[in-house]
């Protein structure tokens, strides 16, 4: 069972940062940044239970990529805008203890509340030979979402949306998870 999550075109700025905030943006050359959450998963989708999960952001995205996503996204759909993905260097990477680090190739934030932050991530998935060979249903759900919402002192929660697909509808964004619902990041904090 699929669970689509509707946004109103504010949030689609928001989420994929392909508008107005980009004055709040950090610069793109900003330090890198690392954060330590723990990934719980009680999802239909991939292994269940909790694993630490690193994110390290190397470098912001910058106004330049957001406008060129929105153009492809929006006169080319969601499969344009996966090759668009990846064809940008990464912006920095996760991972678990017992996997190999996996390309982010989106990183945004925006100011929280009382000094905090609300980090959005985005990247294509990774799909394994199995998958590509046997092409079932979930290669129509190619995208990964990471969302962040920090205090001031880096600490925090999130959601992390393993499979997803993005259809734009007027000014409406949905975002479908193929997951039943999304894998929660509790303990978020920065290293």
């Amino acid at each position: 069972m699929r669970s689509p999550r509707v946004f109103l075109a504010a949030a689609l700025l928001a989420l994929l940062s392909l508008g107005g905030h980009a004055g709040a943006q950090v610069a793109s050359n900003a330090p890198r940044e690392a954060f330590t959450a723990y990934a719980v998963n009680i999802s239909n989708v991939g292994a269940t239970g909790a694993t630490p999960l690193d994110i390290v952001i190397e470098r912001w995205s910058t106004a330049a990529e957001r406008e060129r996503f929105m153009t492809v996204f929006r006169e080319r759909g969601a499969e344009a805008l996966l090759e668009a993905l990846q064809s940008v260097p990464r912006v920095g990477y996760i991972r678990t203890p017992d996997s190999l680090a996996y390309d982010l190739r989106y990183a945004f934030q925006v100011p929280g509340k009382d000094g905090g932050r609300h980090i959005v991530l985005g990247t294509d998935r990774p799909i394994g030979f199995w998958e590509a060979a046997a092409r079932p249903r979930t290669l129509e759900y190619p995208f990964t979402f990471i969302e962040l919402r920090l205090d001031s002192q880096g600490r925090g929660e999130g959601k992390l949306s393993i499979a997803t697909k993005l259809i734009l509808s007027g000014d409406v964004l949905i975002i479908e998870d193929y997951a039943n619902q999304p894998v929660m990041l509790n303990n978020v904090r920065k290293k």
